[in-house]
């Protein structure tokens, strides 16, 4: 029995009188909050999913307590992102003033993360309080009671309501003989002959079930096929559209250089050899028509022009003729 002074045990699965045991003992309620604690799991009255806030993983999320009062969500986020990415945190609040309840759970992107905060964010200080770090038991432990119905773990001395089992408070090794028979009546799990640990030896959180691991990675693997082909469907429909568009603009170049060669008056016959997928040629093609169209009427004009000066200087040459014989005619006299 000497060898069990300093050794401890921790609680699997929660029992609200074995909680109130400082060996894990117990067999009846020393209190009457463990004994309504009692009452809540006898009839069920706690259902810890009912809860509509509570999100996230529960293998990557961490339990947060004994937060300063003027610790906030953005306070709490830098300070807990040393330690992994952070997915979602939730600071509890009170409903009617808002004010905090000193708790707060962090959910991280991964199990790992979540484990490396466990391991070292454990009595760390954020604005000058000495924080508790813990996984999720209200998710994971079995049969778990919360400490507003007379649970829960931990706890302080002046307070007169320790509960034990828990990382902050464990149970130790028993002194008297353990009552098997009784705790078996009860339900209650007996301490662990021959397995116990030191005080100084960190529990390990739950592990995530390989059933669900195989289910996320295959959800995992399933989603990244699903992508792929969504990504194949969308730039087959890209390319299909890409393949719509082009042949709607050599429509249209087709359409409007018919149009320019009949507006011309240019037959079929003597229509260029020239392919409509080729931009360049119909670019060149209508250069060339406009330069052709400019030449004309500039020639027009300059005959137009010289056309009427022909005529004003034949006007003004019969004009003059007559002027020119008198004044011969005149002379010739004299």
């Amino acid at each position: 029995m000497s060898s069990n002074i300093n050794s401890v045990f921790y609680a699997e699965s929660y029992h609200p009188i074995q909680a109130g045991s400082i060996d894990g003992t117990d067999i009846l309620p020393h209190d009457n909050a463990v004994y309504r604690a009692l009452l809540c799991s006898n009839a069920a009255l706690y259902d810890p999913t009912g809860d509509p806030k509570i999100i996230g993983d529960p293998y990557c999320t961490v339990f947060v307590g004994r937060l300063s009062h003027l610790t906030t969500e953005p306070t709490l986020h830098k300070a807990m992102s040393k330690y992994g990415r952070v997915k979602n945190l939730r600071l509890v609040r009170h409903i009617v003033t808002g004010a905090s309840r000193r708790f707060a759970f962090v959910e991280f992107e991964t199990e790992r993360e979540m484990r490396r905060a466990y391991q070292d964010a454990h009595h760390a200080i954020i604005d000058d309080a000495e924080i508790i770090v813990d996984y999720n038991r209200q998710r994971l432990m079995p049969g778990w009671i919360p400490r507003r119905l007379g649970g829960g773990l931990g706890g302080r001395k002046e307070s007169g309501q320790l509960r034990f089992g828990g990382r902050e408070r464990p149970f130790r090794a028993p002194l008297q003989p353990i009552p098997y028979e009784d705790l078996k009546k009860l339900g209650i799990t007996p301490p662990p002959e021959g397995r116990y640990m030191s005080r100084f030896q960190v529990p390990s959180p739950p592990r995530k079930p390989r059933k669900l691991v195989e289910k996320e990675e295959y959800s995992y693997k399933r989603s990244s096929v699903d992508r792929e082909e969504l990504s194949q469907i969308s730039s087959s429909m890209e390319r299909d559209e890409h393949r719509r568009t082009v042949g709607r603009k050599q429509d249209s170049r087709k359409r409007s250089y018919v149009e320019e060669e009949s507006q011309y008056g240019k037959s079929s016959e003597d229509r260029p050899q020239c392919s409509p997928n080729t931009t360049s040629i119909g670019t060149d093609h209508n250069y060339k028509r406009s330069t052709l169209d400019r030449e004309e009427h500039y020639h027009s004009r300059s005959n137009a022009e010289g056309g009427e000066i022909s005529r004003k200087r034949s006007s003004r040459d019969k004009e003059e003729r007559p002027s020119k014989r008198h004044r011969h005619y005149s002379r010739s006299n004299h």
